[in-house]
């Protein structure tokens, strides 16, 4: 038989104990006992988590990813809730809350990098959806406006900034002589080119306290929840 643990949960005066087999090839250590108090509504949760930080190798898994000790400003007012309302469910608030501030902080940092190039948030999504696109880096504007989900009107105003700055170009659509294309120039292919380079730069360094791991696994979560919205 494998190695045993044994894991006592107690609730006021009652105490459950819950007996774990696990096959020995799995630990790097003699396994001891643990003891600690648990809401019983939070039994399971409370039992995985410790497992995992216990046998992370079971679950192939990065301790790092449970759930950290560290307090946030969001978990000060979840806590307000909890006393004021006990009687709602306020975790959404803490998923969206922390969304909401983690994107004004995202605005900021990548505003800092897009401001080194004399570039605003929305001229660099031009320039970077033009380079992307790939040679002959042109779109039309309608293109442009869908694949970045703004109004024309939004569009247009960007679009001319940028014609000011010698970054794009109008020119005539030959697939239809009433149309126009947005075209890089070589100054604006040149300047997105740097700027892009420095933009994914700031990015890892924004991402840096995550493993790589971490990365995968929330980029995974909030593709699941754009998609419930964008799908």
């Amino acid at each position: 038989m494998g190695a045993i643990a044994v894991i006592k949960i107690s609730e006021k005066r009652e105490t459950n104990a819950f007996t774990i087999y696990l096959d020995a090839k799995y630990l790097d250590a003699e396994i001891l006992a643990f003891y600690f108090d648990v809401e019983i509504l939070n039994v399971k949760i409370s039992l995985f988590v410790l497992m995992l930080r216990l046998f992370p190798r079971l679950f192939d898994v990065d301790t790092s990813m449970v759930s950290s000790s560290e307090k946030d400003p969001v978990d000060d007012i979840l806590a307000q809730w909890h006393r004021e309302r006990p009687d709602l469910d306020v975790s959404p608030m803490g998923l969206i809350g922390r969304m909401t501030r983690l994107a004004s902080h995202l605005r900021k940092a990548i505003g800092k990098t897009f401001a080194e190039f004399g570039l605003q948030l929305g001229e660099f999504d031009v320039l970077a959806t033009l380079r992307r696109s790939g040679a002959p880096y042109q779109l039309t504007p309608t293109e442009l406006f869908k694949s970045m989900m703004v109004s024309s009107g939004t569009m247009t105003n960007r679009i001319d900034r940028l014609e000011h700055s010698g970054l794009v170009e109008r020119i005539p659509d030959v697939r239809d002589r009433r149309g126009t294309l947005i075209q890089l120039t070589d100054k604006g292919l040149n300047l997105i080119d740097e700027a892009v380079t420095a933009h994914v730069e700031n990015e890892h360094r924004i991402l840096s306290d995550l493993s790589q791991q971490e990365k995968e696994a929330l980029s995974d979560l909030l593709r699941k929840l754009l998609l419930s919205f964008e799908a």
